[in-house]
């Protein structure tokens, strides 16, 4: 609120003396103003929306009984990152040089992180899934489904048995850039099931000797 002080100046009252003009002085009280910015704040502290942190999540599979058995995977493709941002894949089932199921010998093949390589590798790998996501994405829109029943629906395709499973792994000459960079390329491509296994000794002989094969330009 404010105040205004007044005053007679203090003579002016004899027959002869000149009349002085009164003085005023202003003051403003800044209590309410003061309350009404507390106010303020905590109304939008209250009604704010504070930004979550964004996280990824990352799969790892529960060890083996036994550590000798390797893990059948249905549908999969295994992706080993290794030095000079080399990415090598190769689909299905691991099968060692003179393996005891007398499979032949799994040979890698290269990629690298171009729209024509990994990304187009993925795309086409995940066609089935990704054909019924858009499905529900139309249905989406139309509003005939609820957005709980679609984010249920979505997941549900992921994680089906047929559904393509990735494995990521990589040597001690890897960058940690190129597994990121991964792990965005399979959100992107709607890839649901993924993990990071280690590698096996089979594999990293035939990374060595495929590095060898492909040194750095």
């Amino acid at each position: 609120m404010a105040e205004v002080n007044t005053g007679d100046g203090g003579g002016g009252h004899g027959k002869h003396q000149k009349k002085r003009a009164k003085k005023s002085s202003t003051r403003i009280d800044m209590t309410p103003m003061v309350d009404l910015a507390f106010l303020l704040l905590t109304f939008f502290v209250l009604t704010s929306t504070f930004s979550k942190p964004k996280t990824m999540e990352i799969n790892y599979p529960a060890d083996p009984k036994d550590p000798k058995q390797n893990q059948k995977v249905n549908n999969s493709l295994t992706f080993i990152l290794s030095e000079n941002n080399s990415v090598y894949y190769y689909a299905g089932q691991f099968y060692g040089k003179g393996n005891p199921e007398g499979k032949p010998e799994t040979a890698l093949k290269k990629t690298d992180f171009s729209k024509d390589g990994l990304r187009k590798l993925l795309l086409d790998a995940n066609k089935p899934t990704r054909d019924a996501i858009k499905e529900l994405e139309e249905r989406d829109k139309k509003k005939e489904i609820a957005d709980t029943t679609f984010k249920r629906l979505v997941r549900e395709e992921k994680s089906k048995k047929e559904a393509l499973t990735v494995l990521i792994k990589s040597d001690d000459k890897a960058k940690y850039k190129n597994v990121i960079d991964l792990m965005d390329e399979l959100n992107i491509t709607m890839i649901g099931k993924y993990a990071v296994v280690d590698l096996s000794a089979p594999e990293l002989d035939l990374v060595k000797a495929a590095n060898l094969a492909n040194p750095k330009q």
